[in-house]
C-alpha cells in the first residue's frame, strides 16, 4: 500500500506531479499522471474587412506572434499568439484570422483601421475589423490519476461541501524523470469529482473543475515529452524546430532555470556561441543560453532579461569574452525586425550592445 502524503514533499520520493497550495506550500498530493495537461486554449476569431495584403504577406501565412497596430496612435498595438489565417472569405474582401488574444487587447468596440506584422515584415492592412464570438469551447478537466493524498485533502473530500472542495490557488509542480523540478502551472483547484484509482490501493483519481487551468498547447507536447525525459545532453537539440516550437522549448528552458541555483563562472572566462541556427528570436536566446550555461542553458529571453543575466547569478561574471561563430546568420535574420508598433529595429545590434555593456567582449566569426 502507498501511504498518504503527510505535508513535507521531500519525504515523498520521486513523483511526476505535485499539487501544492501556494499560500503555505502544503502538498495536497502527488501522482505520476495528469490527464488534461495538454489541450487547446480558446482562440479569438477576427474578420478583417477590406483586407489588403502586403507584397510580402500571402493569404495563408501562419505566425507564432502577429501584432495588430491601430491607426489611432493613442492605442497600443496588441498581440495574437499562434495566429493563423485560412485566407479570404469567398466572395468578399474579408480575411478570417484566429489566435490567442493578448491580455491587453483589442480595445472593446474598436473597429478602426489596423495594420498587421509578424515582427519581421508587414503582412497587410484592413479598413476595419470585428471580433467574432465563437461558440463556447468546453475545456477538458484536469485529472490527477493515482494521487497519493494528504491528510488534509482526505478530510476535505470526506466533508464534500463546496467550501471544503475549494482548495484555492495551487501550483501543479512538474518534475522530469530525474526528479528535478522542470516547471509548474498555477491554477485554482476546485474539486469536481474523485474516485478510487485503479493504479493502487489508497490512491484516488482527482478531477479538478474545468476552466480553472490553462492547458499546454498540443503543438508543444513533443517538446514537453522530450524535456520530461531529462534535459538535453548536447547543444542545438532545438535546431530542427519551427519558431513557435522553439518558443515552447525556450519557455521550458526559462522556467527550469528559475527553479535552479546557478554557479557563476569566474571573470575572464571564454565562451563560444554556435550561431549557425539563429534564424529567429527564440533561437538567438537559446544559442546564447547554451553558450553560457551548456545544453538546455538559459541566459535571457529578451533584452531586459539578458541585462539581468549579465548582472550575475546566471552563470556569468564580467568581464568575459564570447566568440560568436556564424554571426552572419543572425545578422541576416535579425537586423531588420519590427517593434510591436511597427518601427524598424535592429535586434542583432541591440544584443551586441547589451553584451558589451554587460562586460562581454564579443568577436564575430
Amino acid at each position: 500500500m502507498i501511504p498518504a502524503v503527510h505535508g513535507d514533499e521531500n519525504k515523498l520520493g520521486f513523483a511526476r506531479y505535485t499539487l501544492t497550495r501556494t499560500e503555505d506550500g502544503h502538498v495536497w498530493g502527488v501522482c505520476a499522471e495528469a490527464k488534461g495537461l495538454f489541450g487547446e486554449s480558446p482562440r479569438g476569431t477576427y474578420e478583417l474587412f477590406g483586407w489588403v495584403p502586403e507584397e510580402s504577406g500571402g493569404p495563408a501565412w501562419v505566425g507564432s506572434r502577429v501584432w495588430l497596430v491601430p491607426d489611432d496612435e493613442a492605442l497600443d498595438a496588441w498581440l495574437l499568439e499562434d495566429a493563423e489565417s485560412s485566407g479570404q472569405v469567398p466572395g468578399t474582401d474579408s480575411l478570417l484570422l484566429t489566435g490567442l488574444d493578448d491580455y491587453e487587447g483589442p480595445p472593446e468596440g474598436h473597429r478602426g483601421r489596423v495594420r498587421l506584422h509578424d515582427g519581421h515584415r508587414w503582412l497587410g492592412s484592413c479598413r476595419e475589423f470585428a471580433r467574432i464570438l465563437s461558440p463556447e469551447q468546453l475545456q477538458p478537466s484536469l485529472v490527477l490519476r493515482g494521487l497519493a493524498q494528504s491528510d488534509q485533502l482526505r478530510v476535505a473530500l470526506m466533508k464534500g461541501t463546496r467550501r471544503a472542495l475549494d482548495l484555492e490557488e495551487a501550483a501543479l509542480e512538474i518534475r522530469d524523470s530525474q526528479g528535478d523540478l522542470l516547471t509548474d502551472r498555477l491554477l485554482w483547484a476546485t474539486v469536481s469529482d474523485w474516485r478510487p484509482s485503479s493504479r493502487g490501493a489508497d490512491l484516488i483519481d482527482l478531477e479538478l473543475e474545468r476552466g480553472r487551468f490553462t492547458p499546454v498547447p498540443e503543438y508543444a507536447r513533443p517538446i514537453w515529452e522530450r524535456w520530461l525525459a531529462g534535459p538535453p545532453d548536447a547543444v542545438n537539440a532545438w535546431a530542427g524546430l519551427d519558431t513557435r516550437r522553439r518558443g515552447a522549448w525556450h519557455d521550458l528552458v526559462r522556467e527550469r532555470a528559475c527553479s535552479q541555483s546557478h554557479h557563476d563562472r569566474p571573470a575572464g572566462h571564454a565562451y563560444e556561441l554556435d550561431g549557425q541556427h539563429i534564424t529567429d528570436e527564440p533561437a538567438l536566446y537559446l544559442a546564447l543560453g547554451e553558450a553560457v550555461n551548456g545544453p538546455g542553458g538559459y541566459f535571457g529571453g529578451c533584452l531586459a532579461a539578458l541585462d539581468d543575466c549579465l548582472r550575475g547569478t546566471f552563470g556569468y561574471t564580467a568581464p568575459a569574452t564570447l566568440l560568436w561563430r556564424d554571426a552572419a546568420v543572425a545578422r541576416e535574420h535579425l537586423s531588420q525586425t519590427l517593434t510591436p508598433e511597427g518601427q524598424p529595429y535592429d535586434l542583432f545590434t541591440a544584443v551586441l550592445e547589451a553584451l558589451a555593456e554587460g562586460g562581454m567582449d564579443v568577436t564575430l566569426a
